[in-house]
């Protein structure tokens, strides 16, 4: 019997900054260690929930390896599951089809959802028993089609049958939808949607995940559906509503939106606002090795950030003193002095070994590696002398060796072998430096 391998991302167990009662718990919610980092989160993270974060945004400085972004995604976490959260690297701004200030705009605005309510006049009940009605086709004399039918559809309160048109039947018949499914159709487009099977219908062995309720009060009426979208998506639909064109053509995927088109959609969300039609919902906009931005991008965030219609933005860099890209100016975090001053900065320290040895055992039952007590303190020594990430990429490759040679637990040899095979960054520059004359410049 094969093994079934599930895609394991590298922040994956992050569930959020690991506080409780204002207190930070060493290790908690898959974070482990940097403990002033992740208070200073916490309180960015109260400030974004009291609405006080207007005009500022987050930098997290720190070597590489030391969970800046894990951080940016445990504050995402923190501010719900529902929190739209965008991470881009400052190298992708600079695209051959998109200026880099389109790029931030749409990076932005991805990260701005917006709940929309809205109320419609619908039938909904169990699907209790369905007839068909069939004639011959118009073009195929030899082929039958469903032409229309009656539905009953039954809640706790009420039993009514509906005739129904051919639409509507093909619908229920094309999307599998058999007696005993709740289903709900809306009266004004006769769109069908199915909710999931009916408790108590139908007694198996083996039943779907997908039970729900059995619908209270009348067959007709009025419905309230939640649905979340960002602005960016509201952005795509008008843009493409635009041009005759993109009806029949479609629309490309990367061009960029028309100032006009964003305002005509901002002015819309503000009227839903206002009519409590819909909310917004600040997500997180997260962009990586920030200094990679230049000159332009800055003063585009910079700009940004003071706008009403601004995501959380959360800047992170390992660089110390470098130029400004663009100028020749060197700055702290290679970015402008004027953009610092609206930073909260947050910095991260190099891991302990024992915060090593947490991090390995959290990333090892992650992937579902199981280590040796010596396998595990020869990767906290590879985490402490070469570097973190280093050692958890040996967890894949050493679980790799274990099983070829019909062992299920990792040992101090595995880690010891792959770790000659794979070499690590300070090796590789040694490598360089000896082979200097010989390698191609």
């Amino acid at each position: 019997m094969s093994a079934v391998t599930e895609r394991v991302g590298t922040h994956s167990h992050i569930k959020g900054l690991g506080v409780r009662n204002g207190e930070v718990l060493p290790v908690g919610d898959g974070l482990v260690g940097q403990v002033e980092a992740r208070k200073a989160a916490w309180l960015v993270v109260q400030l974004i929930k009291a609405g006080k974060m207007a005009g500022r945004a987050i930098l997290l400085v720190g070597p590489p390896g030391t969970g800046k972004t894990a951080i940016a995604v445990a504050i995402a976490r923190e501010l719900g599951a529902e929190t739209p959260f965008m991470a881009l690297s400052g190298s992708e701004i600079y695209s051959a089809e998109l200026k880099k200030t389109e790029v931030l705009m749409q990076a932005m605005r991805k990260s701005i959802g917006v709940r929309i309510r809205e109320r419609r006049w619908v039938y909904e009940g169990v699907l209790e028993k369905m007839d068909v009605r069939y004639d011959r086709h118009p073009l195929n004399p030899y082929t039958q089609v469903p032409v229309g039918g009656t539905i009953t559809l039954k809640t706790d309160r009420e039993t009514r049958t509906l005739r129904v048109d051919s639409n509507i039947i093909y619908q229920i018949l094309s999307k599998g939808i058999s007696e005993g499914d709740v289903i709900w159709i809306d009266e004004e487009t006769g769109r069908v949607s199915r909710a999931g099977r009916a408790k108590g219908y139908g007694d198996y062995d083996v039943r779907p995940r997908d039970l729900v309720e059995i619908p209270t009060g009348p067959i007709y009426k009025e419905k309230e559906f939640v649905y979340t979208l960002t602005l960016h998506d509201l952005d795509e639909m008008e843009s493409k509503s635009e041009s005759i064109l993109s009806i029949f053509f479609g629309a490309p995927s990367a061009k960029e939106i028309p100032p006009d088109v964003r305002a005509r959609v901002d002015k819309t969300v503000k009227e839903w606002v206002e009519t409590k039609r819909a909310e917004l919902i600040p997500g997180v906009l997260f962009i990586d090795d920030a200094h990679m931005l230049d000159i332009e991008a800055y003063s585009f965030l910079s700009r940004a950030m003071e706008s009403e219609l601004s995501p959380i933005i959360i800047l992170a860099t390992n660089r110390g003193f470098t130029k400004i890209r663009g100028t020749d100016v060197e700055a702290p975090h290679g970015m402008p002095l004027d953009l610092l001053d609206r930073l909260l900065i947050i910095r991260t320290r190099p891991y302990t070994p024992d915060e090593i040895r947490e991090i390995v055992k959290i990333r090892a039952h992650e992937e579902g590696v199981e280590l040796e007590p010596e396998a595990l303190e020869e990767l906290v020594k590879l985490g402490s002398e070469k570097s973190l990430r280093y050692a958890t990429q040996l967890l894949a490759p050493a679980r790799l060796l274990a099983m070829q040679r019909s062992r299920s637990r990792v040992t101090k040899e595995d880690v010891a072998e792959v770790s000659q095979l794979f070499i690590s960054t300070k090796e590789s520059s040694s490598y360089l430096r000896e082979l200097e004359e010989k390698l191609l410049k």
